[in-house]
């Protein structure tokens, strides 16, 4: 009888498990969507046309550059030869100019509020000028390299040769927000360079682009959002200036400037000898 009972529990005890593990007809299958993340989608690369071609100082090693009220302001670099400068565009001409110390190597400049401030290179210094008379009214101390400058009419945003913009109090020159950046495949987009403010964007040339670490692009100007740092588009202007570049690799594409009245954008590079009005394709 315990053999026979044995048997019985047995088999009501399989019925059971074998009924526990059978699916319902009526439940769908689990569907695993994560298995793989979906791919970036590919962001817009523009090409351009040349509007107008400008005449510009091929001895300007340019590091900065802005439009203001039908002037170009202009920031030089080099050891002994950097100054901030106001000039004609029609002509190319410099209008009005003050000479950096000899050991200031000059960097991204911008203006907010009637005066225009000045970065250098790894001096820890931006200079902050009068913005009629260029006489200097104070300076700043800050940590690391001093790249690229613009403002969004509130802050100063600077770069640093990092991936990170630094958005900063121009009263203060304390930083109040970092903007890291990162290109599509996830990595740093480095040596993010001198920048401009364009309908609500952030524009900024990478510096030696070319370079398969950096970017492995010729003469590409980034397009971003200053609200949260993603990469919206890419200015594709390889072949815009060929003989400048080929007279020195040092020659980069350096310098955006926008002029907001009347929707026109600038571009040049150091030492070159032509500002370049261009219209995105």
């Amino acid at each position: 009888m315990k053999n026979i009972f044995s048997i019985l529990l047995f088999l009501i005890v399989s019925v059971f498990f074998i009924s526990c593990g059978d699916k319902p007809a009526n439940v769908a299958p689990n569907k695993n969507t994560s298995t793989s993340p979906k791919p970036n989608a590919p962001l817009p690369i523009s090409s351009f046309e040349v509007v107008r071609k400008y005449k510009h100082d091929g001895d300007a090693f340019t590091e900065g550059l802005f439009f203001y009220n039908g002037f170009l302001y202009e920031s030089t670099g080099l050891d002994g030869k950097s100054d901030l400068r106001k000039v004609d565009i029609e002509s190319g001409k410099v209008v009005q100019k003050v000479d950096l110390p000899k050991t200031s190597f000059g960097e991204g400049i911008s203006m907010v509020n009637g005066k225009i401030y000045q970065l250098t290179w790894r001096e820890g210094v931006c200079r902050v000028f009068d913005a009629e008379t260029f006489k200097q009214i104070k300076e700043f101390k800050y940590p690391g390299d001093g790249w690229g400058m613009t403002t969004d009419g509130k802050n100063l945003i600077m770069t640093d040769s990092t991936h990170v913009i630094r958005f900063i109090d121009p009263e203060t020159f304390e930083t109040v927000k970092t903007l890291p950046v990162f290109r599509e495949n996830g990595a740093p987009l480095m040596q993010i360079n001198e920048l401009e403010w364009i309908k609500g964007e952030l524009w900024a040339n990478i510096w030696h682009s070319e370079e398969p670490e950096i970017l492995g692009k010729p003469n590409y100007i980034v397009r971003i959002d200053p609200n949260n740092g993603k990469i919206l588009g890419w200015v594709n202007l390889d072949g815009i200036s060929p003989d400048d570049v080929k007279a020195d690799p040092e020659n980069t594409l350096n310098g955006i400037a926008y002029d907001e009245k009347n929707d026109r954008i600038f571009v040049t590079g150091k030492k070159w000898k032509n500002l370049y009005e261009i219209k995105l394709k």
